[in-house]
């Protein structure tokens, strides 16, 4: 087991590298890249630019369903497409619930859901959408995957300016990370008269490619009850405009692979 690192010194040393770290990395980034509210501005206070820089990764931690890292991650979907550009959701596991996103406020003329079938066609279909520069942000659920991928999305996200917001487990927590920003999400219990309204969140900063992490705050989000008639005309809505539109862009992204590969790639 290492040992503790005890040296003034060297503290000092270590903290001017990861000074002089993030300097370079904020030198990387793209001129004239927007920041992006999160839809909560209790969540944009802990945030170091007060809200997310397009062209970058956005990683939510959570331990199980219901956590409401889903559900924050859609609302800073939501601010990403306000001026323009397509929401993109990459539905591996078929969990994806469009309804829910339109009581976000989601437009649902601009979502579309791509549902690979392997775990390779997820990889690829990400990368790919968070290079196309008329999507304004990406929403997915990642489960085990490699470093070479995330670096491979991460410079995707880069050169279009894609939002990418990925969803991912607790053991996310002790592997690198490629994300500009990684905030673990945790539900606080909420008393027997405030069920069925809001819920309670403590969001945690865990990491930060630009500036200092470890803050926390506990903020409000819309709770899981609402109005059945709205959630059920959502879903018609859902069926009858987006599905083709599902399928067309998924019909498309599996052209330009066959093409890819025809090509030795």
């Amino acid at each position: 087991m290492p040992k503790p690192i005890r040296s003034r010194a060297t503290l000092q040393t270590v903290e001017t590298l990861a000074e002089q770290v993030r300097r370079i990395e904020a030198a990387r980034r793209p001129v004239g890249e927007a920041v992006i509210s999160s839809g909560n501005t209790t969540l944009d206070g802990l945030l170091p630019e007060r809200g997310f820089r397009r062209g970058t990764l956005v990683e939510w931690l959570a331990s199980g369903a219901g956590s409401g890292a889903a559900t924050l991650a859609l609302m800073a979907a939501r601010e990403a497409a306000r001026d323009g550009g397509a929401l993109v959701v990459v539905d591996r596991y078929r969990q994806f619930y469009p309804p829910a996103a339109a009581r976000l406020g989601i437009d649902l003329e601009k979502l579309t859901v791509v549902r690979p079938e392997r775990d390779e066609d997820h990889a690829w279909a990400v990368d790919q959408v968070l290079r196309c520069p008329g999507v304004a942000a990406v929403w997915c659920a990642v489960g085990e995957q490699d470093d070479h991928t995330l670096r491979r999305w991460q410079l995707a996200a880069e050169s279009s300016g894609v939002l990418g917001l990925l969803l991912r487990g607790e053991a996310a927590r002790r592997e690198p990370s490629w994300a500009e920003l990684r905030l673990s999400i945790e539900p606080i219990a909420a008393l027997a008269h405030t069920r069925g309204r809001n819920r309670r969140l403590r969001v945690e900063l865990l990491r930060c490619r630009t500036g200092h992490a470890g803050g926390t705050v506990e903020l409000e989000i819309m709770g899981r009850e609402g109005g059945h008639e709205e959630q059920e005309h959502a879903a018609t809505q859902w069926d009858t405009r987006n599905e083709t539109r599902t399928m067309h862009l998924a019909s498309q992204l599996a052209a330009a692979k066959a093409r890819h590969r025809s090509r030795g790639a």
